[in-house]
């Protein structure tokens, strides 16, 4: 697994042992920075939160193509130890590495809030779990007004209308399906 592109790309990202994490393939995540570069028009200034980060490869390829801050958040050890050798490749400022378990407690408040929201859980997380963790981060004050959240789940779930994110006054932008893999992007809606 590689860096696809930016000021980072071909380097490689260590991804954990096992089944308890299951990294973006290449071909997935280069089709959602498309779709997010497309939703922003650009990676500058981007604040990010990699929640469920495993590896990292979200987060970092979006460091690569110009984003600002990427906050890291993964609970399992080994994760974690991929996680400080992946971000190695980024000036320390612009990494936090949040030892969380996002479901129960939220990450760091950043400088400025998050404005693009990364969501790979295990695919036994259902809606109601990334609802819940969007529902905290925006009573905290950490997402931005038009924050876009990706969100990777199993591709027999169709989430687009899901009452949870309806509450939440998000706006679904797009699904795209890869086997058994569905992204969705959502942004939030002005007031």
């Amino acid at each position: 697994m590689r860096i696809i592109a930016g000021e980072f790309r071909g380097r490689p990202l260590r991804a954990p042992k096992g089944r308890t994490t299951r990294p973006t393939v290449d071909r997935v995540r280069e089709s959602l920075m498309s779709t997010i570069m497309s939703a922003r028009g650009t990676w500058e200034g981007a604040y990010v939160l990699d929640a469920f980060a495993g590896s990292g490869a979200l987060g970092m390829e979006a460091l690569s193509r110009g984003a600002e801050y990427a906050c890291f958040c993964e609970r399992d050890r080994e994760a974690l130890g991929c996680l400080a050798v992946n971000t190695v490749m980024a000036e320390p400022q612009r990494t936090r590495i949040a030892r969380v378990d996002i479901e129960k407690r939220l990450p760091p408040i950043p400088d400025s809030p998050f404005d693009l929201v990364f969501f790979d859980p295990p695919y036994a997380y259902g809606v109601e779990v990334v609802a819940g963790v969007l529902k905290r981060l925006d009573e905290a004050g950490m997402l931005a007004d038009d924050v876009l959240i990706s969100y990777e789940h199993d591709a027999s779930v169709d989430c687009s209308d899901a009452p949870e994110f309806v509450a939440l006054q998000l706006h679904h932008l797009t699904r795209k399906k890869y086997g058994d893999t569905a992204l969705d992007l959502f942004r939030k809606e002005l007031a």
